[in-house]
């Protein structure tokens, strides 16, 4: 039995002003053939468990094809072109095969197909027929189609924001297809789009409003025939007409359970929808209250969460702490121009002046303009041992340098835009968290995985930008209406 192994994953933001190519896929993932076991069979991404899973089964892993980008803008067409045309290629190259697992986001949107992700899967469902297994994983932040849903055979969502059980999943889809190809049953899923969107404010898992939704789902697996069931959180910085929260269930052969117990999920959602409202809490209010709260603070910049898209060079917490004069706080900004030049003044204990941040999205703030010293060189490469959000280990931030200001705040400047999923991004450059009041990381849920080690307590601030957690403040052009909560009053259906 040989099973192949297929993912293109990209979370696509349509209010980031930059567009997703090519180049971002090579720079992070981008695999053919065996180069896919080598990049993910050892790691915690989905994609390691189906690699473990299917050699548990005595299934041969036959690895197709990979691509993967950091967070951003609307991937553009050519680029969409380019990726499904090397993944139907890769395919011939393999062909034939017994089964298929595949790992889209769920959130991609190209510019020319705004269901990115339902429109390569729906061209692999034509191009194997409809008789060959395909179970797909999902994010939990995916926007979800019934054309994603009529494309697989049964779909799995990551259960836990951050996202700490995708290898979990990766595992649970390996076992499920291989069920499917020794004939002991037969996969029949259905979906409930439910008309609200849940804003990422409210997406921690553990926590209330979310646990109790996971709690009943989980439940719902003793039911008799029940495969699976998911909860999707859903993306609201992608903008296409299935934004918002779904919720899934296959079942065994029962096709009419699977859209009743997924109603049944979808209807308690609804009667809970105003526990989802967000709340929010500024700047200056988030920098009051973590002066008086043990530290160090995690302030969560959600309008410039790195992980929903935003340019990571967001400078509107940093600019209050200048006026305030303090307290101490370490933060990360992507800026290359900036570190090349504190890169020229090297470790020399003279002090320069930089222009820092500020100059890749208005929304989030002017460049920082101050005197620093420049603390350490590093090479910006580190590896993360522990599963945290993402299932990355190996990551690159491109050359970093360390500078110090004389107000408190010290500031990592990294070469390429790398999300806040591990703390030894601090730690490899010799930063001992334990040294600040407060510690800026740029996402909303992400981080915590990360950082709850060493921060006691954490806020999460509502500043400007893309990801902004203020969804009202973005303009929406193809969401459907009415959607809750920016409409009360919503219809089912």
């Amino acid at each position: 039995m040989r099973i192949g192994i297929i993912s293109i994953q990209h979370e696509s933001n349509t209010f980031v002003q930059t567009p997703t190519t090519l180049a971002d896929f090579r720079q992070d993932v981008l695999a053919r053939g065996e180069e896919v076991r080598q990049v993910f069979q050892d790691s915690t991404h989905e994609l390691g468990g189906f690699f473990v899973g299917l050699a548990e089964a005595g299934l041969e892993a036959v690895p197709v094809f990979a691509a993967r980008a950091v967070p951003g803008g609307l991937v553009t067409k050519e680029t969409l072109e380019q990726l499904v045309s090397t993944m139907l290629e890769q395919l011939d190259a393999v062909e034939p095969l017994d089964g298929l697992l595949v790992a889209p986001h769920g959130a991609a949107v190209c510019e020319s197909v705004r269901d990115m992700d339902g429109y390569w899967l729906e061209l692999l469902r034509h191009r194997i027929g409809k008789s060959l297994p395909m179970v797909c994983t999902l994010d939990a932040h995916a926007n979800v189609s019934q054309r994603m849903i009529d494309s697989c055979d049964s779909t799995i969502v990551y259960r836990t924001n951050p996202h700490l059980d995708q290898h979990d999943r990766g595992l649970e889809a390996a076992k499920l297809i291989t069920r499917m190809v020794h004939g002991s049953i037969r996969p029949t899923q259905a979906a409930c789009f439910t008309p609200v969107v849940i804003n990422l404010e409210r997406q921690h898992t553990e926590t209330e409003p979310c646990r109790s939704l996971y709690v009943e789902a989980d439940h719902m697996l003793k039911h008799e025939g029940v495969l699976n069931n998911s909860v999707v959180l859903g993306f609201p910085y992608a903008d296409v007409n299935e934004m918002g929260t779904s919720f899934i269930v296959t079942t065994d052969n029962n096709p009419a359970l699977a859209l009743e117990l997924a109603q049944q999920l979808g209807d308690t959602f609804l009667a809970r929808r105003e526990q989802f409202i967000a709340k929010l809490v500024g700047i200056e209010e988030s920098l009051d209250q973590a002066t008086q709260l043990t530290g160090p603070v995690c302030l969560l910049d959600m309008g410039d969460n790195i992980g929903g898209g935003s340019s990571a060079d967001g400078t509107q917490i940093l600019h209050s702490l200048q006026r305030r004069g303090g307290p101490t706080c370490f933060a990360c900004l992507f800026d290359p121009e900036a570190a090349q030049q504190a890169l020229a003044a090297g470790v020399s204990g003279r002090v320069v002046a930089l222009a820092m941040g500020g100059k890749l999205d208005n929304r989030l703030g002017p460049p920082l303009v101050a005197d620093v010293r420049v603390v350490s060189i590093h090479d910006g490469k580190f590896t993360e041992g522990e599963v945290r959000h993402g299932g990355k280990t190996n990551y690159d931030m491109g050359p970093t340098v360390v500078v110090e200001t004389d107000f408190g705040l010290s500031l990592m400047l990294n070469s390429r835009r790398t999300p806040p999923f591990s703390l030894k991004q601090l730690t490899s450059c010799d930063i001992d968290p334990s040294r600040y009041q407060l510690l800026v990381a740029k996402g909303v849920q992400a981080p915590l995985a990360a950082y709850s080690p060493v921060c006691p307590n954490a806020i999460r601030v509502n500043t400007p930008g893309p990801t902004c957690a203020d969804m009202e403040q973005l303009a929406y052009k193809y969401r459907r209406r009415p959607l809750f909560p920016f409409e009360q009053e919503i219809t089912c259906g």
